[in-house]
């Protein structure tokens, strides 16, 4: 009889999530388990869930932003006995690990991203949940996703392929850790791509889950300047004084302001997914070949732009799709060095229904992350559950 996980599962697009039974992959033995303690709440949980982007495979279970413990290692899984707290250090048995929005790529030495180390872009990569793992016995590219379903963190245990799963560092809280598997990794693949550091200005549109810790990090890494940019000026305390950014830019409540911050910033990180955004005041606001990406993932088109906003100063538009693993170390080495703490408001995992009705009505601040009540910090250290080493 097929293995049986308790979560918080989806029906349909219209109806709360209810705590049953699902059944996850087969364990082979390049996979782990793991006894989820955390999982953060991601806007693409909200998308997800009412089929935002297009139909979800529902029954599903979302949530990936996840903290949990090693219970079970397969036997392929390269394992260590060292209590070192790298990231890319092997895995073992009581580790604390996270996992993020996806969970396996091809790996193939022919895949232009996978070779690259930019597993992220591969053409065959599989998210964290409402996806599907490759089916063994499929011929065919057609037919290669049609094996076992993924399921994510919003739920008692994870089981899945130990390539993609992290250890987290001690100097790291849980709690904290959580939305940097996602949100965190979002945000900082890009800063890091196109040369966030000493010397360069940095503006952050839209001050939410991703957009703080945008902020955060922009600020670990050296930024001269670093500008925060909202609708409203509700946040500027918080963006300056607390989150330490340089300027701030109430977009609805200051006349000129486009003309005022042109062509001063670097590279621009765009979290917010409204199709009624000033993208041409944005734009405006670039250096000479300076960057615009867009990391945030709207259900509807983007706003339409002028073809002079983007001849005038040969800027760039793009986008960024989370990170690569190398992308997720690095960003954890960095939070623990430089002290990057996502602000976060811990819930029981049995109020899921009741945070995702806040974090839709954006009453977040700036990030929702669940836990699971008797496994959170104080039991992390020790495993509660071993299961058989294939």
């Amino acid at each position: 009889m097929p293995d049986q996980f308790h979560g918080w599962v989806a029906h349909s697009p219209t109806t709360p999530l209810t705590f049953t039974t699902f059944t996850p992959k087969p364990f082979t033995p390049t996979d782990i388990e793991v006894q989820i303690t955390h999982c953060g709440i991601c806007g693409t949980d909200l998308h997800t869930l009412r089929s935002g982007w297009g139909p979800t495979d529902y029954p599903c279970v979302v949530g990936h932003e996840i903290i949990g413990i090693v219970t079970r290692i397969g036997s392929a899984v390269q394992t260590s006995s060292s209590s070192s707290s790298s990231s890319s250090s092997p895995l073992h048995l009581g580790d604390r690990v996270g996992i993020g929005a996806q969970t396996l790529s091809c790996l193939q030495p022919t895949c232009t991203a996978c070779a690259s180390g930019r597993e992220n872009y591969c053409p065959r990569m599989i998210a964290t949940y409402n996806s599907r793992y490759p089916d063994p016995t499929a011929n065919d590219k057609k037919n290669s996703r049609t094996g076992p379903k993924t399921y994510g963190g919003f739920a008692q245990t994870w089981r899945g392929p130990a390539a993609f799963v992290f250890r987290i560092p001690s100097a790291i809280p849980s709690a904290a850790a959580a939305p940097l598997l996602c949100a965190g990794v979002t945000v900082f693949s890009p800063l890091r791509k196109y040369g966030a550091g000493p010397g360069k200005t940095v503006a952050v549109v839209g001050i939410g889950g991703l957009g703080h810790l945008g902020i955060l990090f922009a600020k670990a890494m050296g930024c001269d300047r670093v500008i925060g940019i909202s609708r409203t000026g509700r946040k500027k305390v918080d963006v300056v004084e607390k989150m330490g950014a340089d300027e701030f830019i109430a977009t609805e409540e200051e006349t000129g302001w486009e003309r005022r911050w042109a062509r001063t910033v670097d590279v621009m990180i765009c979290t917010v997914d409204g199709d009624e955004m000033p993208l041409g005041k944005y734009l405006r606001l670039l250096r000479v070949e300076g960057t615009f990406v867009l990391v945030g993932a709207p259900e509807t088109p983007l706003p339409r732009i002028r073809a002079w906003d983007l001849i005038a100063k040969g800027v760039v538009v793009t986008g960024s799709n989370v990170g690569s693993r190398e992308d997720v170390r690095e960003m954890l080495q960095v939070a623990a060095e430089k002290g990057v703490v996502p602000w976060v408001e811990r819930r029981p995992m049995e109020e899921v229904n009741a945070a995702l009705r806040d974090m839709e009505a954006g009453r977040a601040r700036f990030r929702y992350v669940l836990e699971n009540r008797g496994e959170g910090e104080g039991r992390e250290s020790r495993v509660v559950s071993i299961r058989s080493i294939l």
